[in-house]
């Protein structure tokens, strides 16, 4: 069957349409996406402004019609954590709701960690042991661990890249300039506390294998050295702690319209990567980690596995 996934996230709206089928690898059949860094957008009473709900409200109206056009039969529309923590989130999901016909499903942190681990562990597979997975996206850090396909334990902390740019870095990216070692410092500082947190309630939980997935992850692994994305879908990425290390330290004396030039960077999440790497150095330190395995595959994916496996034990 034809499926099309509308995710809703931090920056971008973004429609996967997949031929999928139970057992069987989802294909891609199309693919779009609308830039909105909804997590940068949050006004000073928390909520999301009039502007930036009428860029959702249009972006799902297109992508829904993108939909049909290709003609996916389900639509598994949901939000994560820009529209989840807005103070206006029900007024702007019935907005939406009312304007396009799309029901969006907000998704708690939870669930994205639970969805997420269960792609990362469809695409490594049972041989990978006990995993540990983590995941930055622009609002929030999911982190999961387990042996089987639901985790024992799965984690969300408020520790996006495009939230804490929005919240610590804001004036370097709005005078196009390198962050302030100050800057950096006090980000640093309040980033290692909140990960300390997550990390004192995965104390005893271990893991034979530690992956990553997320854009943000995949940006840092490519500037470290991992293969591009020319060399498929295949081809084995990892990112190091030596080479986050480094790649941390070279990033911060960039401007963000320097970043948005380097091989594999993305032009319109450059000026979050500084916060994220921050992320993932201390995410790495306080986990112990010296490596994470990079996945292709993350929330959508799960979805859409989740989805296919719902239809499987209704016998369709």
């Amino acid at each position: 069957m034809r499926l099309g996934v509308l995710d809703v996230g931090s920056n971008t709206v973004h429609l996967l349409v997949v031929d999928a089928h139970p057992g069987a690898h989802p294909w891609p059949a199309h693919a779009e996406k609308s830039v909105l860094r909804l997590a940068e957008q949050i006004d000073g009473d928390g909520g999301l402004p009039k502007p930036a709900a009428d860029a959702l409200t249009q972006a799902v109206r297109l992508a829904a019609q993108a939909a049909r056009r290709h003609q996916a039969e389900d639509l598994l529309a949901f939000a994560t954590s820009a529209v989840r923590d807005a103070a206006n989130s029900a007024d702007v999901l019935a907005r939406v709701r009312d304007e396009t016909g799309v029901d969006l499903r907000v998704l708690p942190g939870e669930a994205e960690a639970r969805l997420t681990f269960l792609a990362v562990r469809r695409w490594f597979g049972w041989s990978a042991g006990r995993l540990l997975v983590l995941d930055i996206g622009g609002g929030s850090l999911e982190v999961a661990a387990g042996i089987d396909e639901d985790p024992d334990i799965a984690l969300s902390a408020p520790l996006g890249a495009g939230r804490l740019t929005r919240d610590w870095l804001a004036g370097a990216v709005r005078d196009d300039r390198p962050p302030e070692a100050a800057e950096v410092a006090e980000l640093t500082r309040y980033v290692d506390s909140a990960v300390e947190r997550l990390a004192e309630q995965l104390s005893g939980t271990g893991w034979d294998r530690a992956v990553a997935t997320s854009k943000t992850f995949r940006t840092l692994g490519r500037l470290a050295g991992a293969a591009p994305s020319g060399a498929g879908l295949w081809a084995r990425r990892a990112l190091t702690a030596t080479g986050l290390r480094q790649v941390l330290g070279f990033i911060r004396l960039i401007p963000p319209s320097g970043l948005a030039e380097l091989d594999g960077v993305s032009a319109s999440r450059a000026h979050q990567l500084v916060a994220g790497a921050v992320v993932a150095q201390a995410a790495m330190r306080r986990l112990g980690l010296e490596r994470l395995d990079l996945c292709p595959w993350a929330l959508r994916e799960g979805v859409i596995l989740r989805r296919l496996d719902q239809l499987t034990e209704a016998g369709c």
